[in-house]
C-alpha cells in the first residue's frame, strides 16, 4: 500500500490548534497520558492472551519503556501491548470519534484558569494528542498483536496526517515526540533531561502495575547501560494505609477516572473469610459530564490476584453508584471470566453487596462529620443516588437516611426526612411533599397556598426521579408520604366542629355550580370540588390520590411507555371573590351561555398556574383577549 495523505476532522483539527497553542499550564501531563495509553495496551494484551492462548504474541516481558536521544530532541514512548492496526490508526488517530469532543472543546475554550483544564484530555478519551502541546512532530508506529504488517502514522499537527505500512515494525506501539525547544517561561520544560522524566512518572504514574522503563542516555565512548525502571508497581490497594499517601491515591484515581481533580473521599474494603477481596474505591468531586447519558461508561476495574480482568465491570456496582471509580480485586475468580459470566457468580453478588453498603455507610458518615463534603458529594450525585430508592428495595432505608431535600422549612439548608418528622406539627400523621421544575415554581404553586398559611411544612423536589421514588417509597418512619397536588387535602383540626359546619354549608351552597361545570368539562375533568388547599388563587387542579400525574405519564412515555391520560380534578376557592360572583351569576341568570367561557377560562388558569399548557391554547388566547377588551 502507498503512504497515504489524509485530512485531519475538522473536530481533530480544532483540538489539535489548541493543544498547540498550548491551553495547559502543566504540559507535564502529557507523559502521563501517552503512558497510560500503554498500560492500556498492555493490559488488553494480556487479557486477550487469557482469552485467546493461540493468538500469536510474545506476553514473556511486557513493559513500557521510555527512550531520549538528546541529539535528535526526541522522546520516545514504546510498548509491547496489543498494538493497532492499519484501519484501527485511521479510525482511532485520524478521527475523534467521541460523543462529547464538541464539549469538550467548548470546555476547553471557557475553562477560567489553568489548573481547571488539566485533565480533560484524558477525560474525554484524547490523550494522544497531548503530544502536541510540546513537540513539533509526532510519529506513531504500530504493529497488532497477531498480524504481520504495521503501520506508521505522522503529523505536523496541521491539516493533514500520513499513513504508511511498515514491514518491520515490532509488536505494540511507539510514540516518537520531536520536540520543541525548551521554554521555562511558558512552563516547557527539558524532556531530554533524565531527572525530569523520572519526576514526572512518579508523580504520576508510579502505582502503574507494568514496568516504566528508561533507557539512559549513551555519552560518547559509554556502553549500553541496563534500563531503569522507574515506577515501584505496587498495587496501592494491597498496601496498608500507612504506606501510602493521600497524593499516590488520588494519582491513582486520576489515572482511572480520567480526571484532573482529586477524589472527594477515598473508600478502601478488605474482605476476609470464605471469599477474600480488596477494593480501593472513589467518590469523585464533580459529576461527570455524560452521567446521564445512554453511552456513559460505569463500574470499576476488576483484578484477580493483582491480575487485571477488565475495565468497567459493571456487575460490582449498582447503576445508581455508577459514578464511583476505583480497583476491586478478588482472588478466587477465574482469570478468564466473562462480563456474562458475571451476572450470574455468587462471588460477585456478594462483593456487590458489600460493596454497596459499603458507599452508602461511608456517605452516611460523611453527613455527620463533614456536612461540607457531604452537600458538595448531594449536590453532584444526590439525583442518581435517589434512583436507588426506585431500583434496590434492600438498601432503600439506607440511601432515605442519607438523602436530603429542599424544604419549606430554610430558604438555603436542605432537610433529611429524620428532621422533617422531629419538626412536625401535633396532629400531622403525612409527610408533605411537591414536585416541580424548580425551587420558586413550587413556591408559587396554588398548591402551597394553605400549607404556607398554616406553617405546615413542605418538601421541594425539583429532580424529575422525584417523581418516581416518592410513589415507590410511599411512607417513612410510619409517616405517608403525600403530594400536596394529589387527593383530598384536609389542614383543619380533626376536632374543630366549626369548621366542619362551615365546609357543609359551603358544599350545599356551591352544589349546583359544582355539578353544571363538571358536565361542560366532562371531556377533561374527572370532577369539580371546593377546595381546602387553597386561601388565595380562585382555583386549582389536583390529581386524584392514586393517579400518575402529568409529569409522570410524560416520563414514561418519553421511555416508550403507554399510559391512559388521567382526567384530572379541578378545585375552586369559595373564598375568592372570581368563585363568589361565578356562582351567583349561575344561580341568577338562566342563559349561562358567557358562564360556559368563565369556566373555561377559569379551568386553563388554574392549567397554567402548575405549569401546564390550556388544551387549545389559541382558544384561551381569543377568550382572554376578548374578556380583557369587554373591561376596558
Amino acid at each position: 500500500m502507498p503512504t497515504e495523505t489524509l485530512e485531519f476532522q475538522v473536530e481533530a483539527r480544532q483540538l489539535l490548534q489548541l493543544m498547540i497553542h498550548s491551553v495547559y499550564s502543566n504540559k507535564d501531563v502529557f507523559l502521563r497520558e501517552l503512558v497510560s495509553n500503554a498500560s492500556d495496551a498492555l493490559d488488553k494484551l494480556r487479557l486477550e492472551k487469557l482469552r485467546d492462548d493461540s493468538l500469536d504474541a510474545d506476553v514473556s516481558d511486557l513493559h513500557i519503556e521510555i527512550d531520549i536521544d538528546k541529539d535528535a530532541r526526541t522522546l520516545t514512548v514504546r510498548d509491547n501491548g496489543i498494538g493497532m492496526s492499519y484501519d484501527e490508526v485511521g479510525k482511532l488517530i485520524g478521527t475523534i470519534a467521541n460523543s462529547g469532543t464538541a464539549q469538550f472543546l467548548q470546555e476547553l475554550r471557557e475553562a477560567k484558569d489553568a489548573a481547571g483544564t488539566e485533565g480533560l484530555i484524558g477525560q474525554f478519551g484524547v490523550g494522544f494528542y497531548s503530544g502536541f502541546m510540546v513537540a513539533d512532530e509526532v510519529t506513531l508506529v504500530t504493529r497488532r498483536a497477531g498480524e504481520s504488517q504495521g503501520t506508521r502514522w505522522t503529523s505536523r499537527g496541521e491539516d493533514t496526517y500520513t499513513l504508511e505500512p511498515v514491514d518491520d515494525a515490532p509488536q505494540g506501539t511507539s510514540v516518537t515526540l520531536h520536540l520543541k525547544p525548551a521554554d521555562p517561561e511558558n512552563q516547557l520544560h527539558d524532556y531530554t533531561s533524565p531527572w525530569k522524566i523520572r519526576e514526572i512518572v512518579k508523580r504520576y504514574s508510579d502505582f502503574i502495575t507494568w514496568p516504566i522503563r528508561m533507557v539512559p542516555d549513551r555519552g560518547e565512548g559509554d556502553e549500553a547501560r541496563e534500563p531503569e525502571t522507574l515506577n515501584s508497581m505496587k498495587a496501592l490497594w494491597a498496601r496498608s494505609r500507612d504506606e501510602v499517601s493521600d497524593d499516590e491515591y488520588h494519582e491513582l484515581y486520576k489515572h482511572i477516572g480520567h480526571d484532573w481533580r482529586d477524589p472527594l473521599e477515598t473508600i478502601r474494603l478488605q474482605a476476609e473469610g470464605t471469599f477474600e477481596f480488596q477494593a480501593l474505591l472513589f467518590l469523585p468531586a464533580h459529576a461527570p459530564h455524560d452521567l446521564f447519558t445512554r453511552d456513559f461508561r460505569r463500574g470499576v476495574q476488576l483484578y484477580v490476584k493483582r491480575v487485571f480482568i477488565m475495565d468497567d465491570c459493571e456487575a460490582l456496582l449498582p447503576p445508581y453508584l455508577r459514578f464511583v471509580k476505583g480497583v476491586v480485586d478478588a482472588a478466587d475468580l477465574s482469570l478468564n471470566v466473562s462480563r456474562e459470566i458475571l451476572q450470574q457468580d455468587r462471588h460477585i453478588e456478594m462483593m456487590r453487596r458489600r460493596l454497596t453498603k459499603k458507599v452508602l455507610s461511608t456517605v452516611k458518615d460523611m453527613m455527620t462529620k463533614d456536612r461540607d463534603r457531604y452537600a458538595t458529594f448531594w449536590r453532584e450525585f444526590g439525583t442518581v443516588l435517589k434512583e436507588g430508592l426506585v431500583t434496590d428495595p434492600e438498601n432503600r432505608d439506607a440511601i432515605l437516611a442519607l438523602a436530603s431535600f429542599a424544604s419549606t422549612h430554610d430558604d438555603t439548608e436542605p432537610t433529611t426526612l429524620k428532621s422533617y418528622v422531629e419538626r412536625m406539627k401535633d396532629g400531622q400523621d403525612d409527610i408533605y411533599y411537591l414536585t416541580g421544575e424548580s425551587r420558586q415554581s413550587i413556591e408559587n404553586s396554588p398548591h402551597m397556598e394553605a400549607f404556607r398559611d398554616r406553617g405546615i411544612e413542605v418538601l421541594l423536589l425539583t429532580d424529575p426521579v422525584d417523581e418516581v421514588w416518592a410513589d415507590a417509597v410511599g411512607e417513612y418512619d410510619g409517616k405517608k408520604l403525600r403530594s400536596v397536588a394529589k387527593g383530598q387535602i384536609d389542614l383543619d383540626a380533626k376536632d374543630d366542629d366549626t369548621a366542619e359546619v362551615e365546609r357543609e354549608k359551603q358544599t350545599e351552597d356551591y352544589a349546583g355550580l359544582l355539578g353544571w361545570m363538571q358536565e361542560q368539562l366532562d371531556e377533561d375533568i374527572k370532577e369539580v370540588r371546593l377546595s381546602s388547599r387553597l386561601t388565595v388563587s380562585p382555583a386549582c387542579v389536583v390529581s386524584d390520590a392514586n393517579d400518575l400525574t402529568p409529569a409522570l405519564e410524560n416520563m414514561y412515555r418519553a421511555m416508550g411507555q403507554e399510559v391512559p391520560r388521567a382526567k384530572r380534578i379541578l378545585e375552586l376557592n369559595p373564598g375568592h371573590q372570581l368563585v363568589k360572583g361565578l356562582n351567583q351569576a349561575y344561580k341568577e341568570r338562566e342563559d349561562r351561555t358567557g358562564l360556559i367561557e368563565t369556566t373555561e377560562l377559569l379551568h386553563g388558569l388554574a392549567v397554567l398556574a402548575e405549569g401546564g399548557q390550556p388544551k387549545d391554547p389559541a382558544r384561551f388566547v381569543k377568550l382572554m383577549a376578548d374578556r380583557l377588551e369587554r373591561a376596558l
